[in-house]
């Protein structure tokens, strides 16, 4: 066993950085004192540490190194994960190259001038289908909150990332894209997204800016001015959760066990609905739990919206999901391979 110094060293991760990876979930120490609270590795989370220190400082986000250390025991996987990451630098040094190119003709200019530049996304529809499909069902129609009655388009270096959020819950899907221009985030409003789902077919174009949102496809066109709102920071939620409280789940199994379990009833601003109540077996299967043993062991249980859940089920996909159960005040996390939702928890 190693201390948090000697990791370091052999790593090449600072002990601040041991620490953030242990908090969030990536690289958990093998033990820790219960009196002092010191670390200890085993020797077989060098590579993992190693990996880790690797992928930090090529830019790769904590969500993406947490993948690459989860598929370790398959190199295949970790390289797979690599390469797109690869990709994505080199498809963000030419949009560097070429907004750094508009910058120059800029400083060229004799005379002040206002611009608005496009970014152009170009993927299948069928991936921008899936990708709407994945959020849409966590938007929010309250018209007193106007910052979340949209979906948030964000593209960047080879993908588009879709977010939702209603408060209650939150919804991210991303796609791989084809991505032409600078860096941007806009609102769609829900009446142009819910325009745009129908005439999706063969291969869609979208172009974003703060002030235009125009989207081709092969059935027509639509136009739109984004919501001029902040939308809510979705990537401060986006943390994974202990591997302790992760577990691989079959969402038809699962859906099934939500719809079969007694319901539990609570009211929010007058409004009645039902809870699911999940924890973990001693084997490490999720199952639903009664009401009752809720009340006699809140810490080990999660209680989220039942149809909050099954929603977030069915827009998982087919495949299986991973659950992230983190104990009762944590959002319910549901992930598949290409988003995840979020559920915030109901209190006992």
């Amino acid at each position: 066993m190693r201390t948090i110094g000697e990791m370091a060293r052999a790593s090449g991760l600072g002990v601040s950085a041991l620490r953030y990876y242990d908090s969030a979930g990536v690289l958990v120490p093998a033990a820790v004192d219960p009196v002092t609270g010191y670390r200890r590795y085993g020797e077989g989370q060098i590579l993992a540490a190693r990996l880790i220190a690797g992928l930090r400082r090529v830019g790769m986000p904590v969500v993406e190194i947490a993948r690459a250390v989860a598929e370790l025991p398959d190199t295949d996987a970790v390289r797979k994960i690599l390469d797109e990451h690869l990709l994505r630098l080199e498809d963000g040094l030419a949009e560097a190259r070429q907004e750094l190119s508009r910058l120059h003709r800029l400083l060229a200019a004799d005379h002040a001038y206002e611009e608005t530049i496009m970014t152009t996304i170009t993927l299948p529809a069928d991936d921008l289908a899936g990708a709407l499909a994945a959020v849409r069902f966590a938007a929010s129609a309250d018209p007193e909150l106007p910052m979340i009655n949209g979906v948030l388009a964000e593209a960047a270096a080879g993908s588009l990332t879709l977010v939702a959020t209603d408060r209650f819950r939150m919804a991210v899907a991303q796609a791989s894209a084809r991505v032409s221009g600078p860096s941007v985030r806009v609102v769609a409003p829900l009446p142009f997204v819910d325009a745009l789902r129908p005439l999706l077919t063969g291969e869609v174009t979208l172009d974003l800016s703060p002030a235009a949102l125009s989207v081709v496809t092969p059935a027509g066109r639509l136009d739109t001015k984004p919501l001029d709102v902040e939308f809510p920071d979705y990537q401060r939620l986006s943390q994974p959760g202990s591997p302790s409280r992760r577990v691989t789940v079959d969402p038809a199994g699962l859906r099934a066990a939500v719809r079969a379990a007694a319901p539990v009833r609570r009211e929010h601003d007058g409004v009645a609905y039902e809870v699911t109540i999940l924890t973990l077996d001693p084997a490490g299967t999720v199952r639903t739990a009664p009401e009752e043993e809720w009340a006699a062991d809140t810490e080990s249980h999660v209680a989220v919206n039942r149809e909050f859940l099954l929603q977030a089920l069915d827009a998982g996909g087919p495949g299986q999901l991973v659950l992230e159960l983190d104990g009762p005040i944590k959002p319910l996390a549901v992930r598949g391979t290409e988003g995840y939702s979020l559920l915030m928890p109901v209190r006992h």
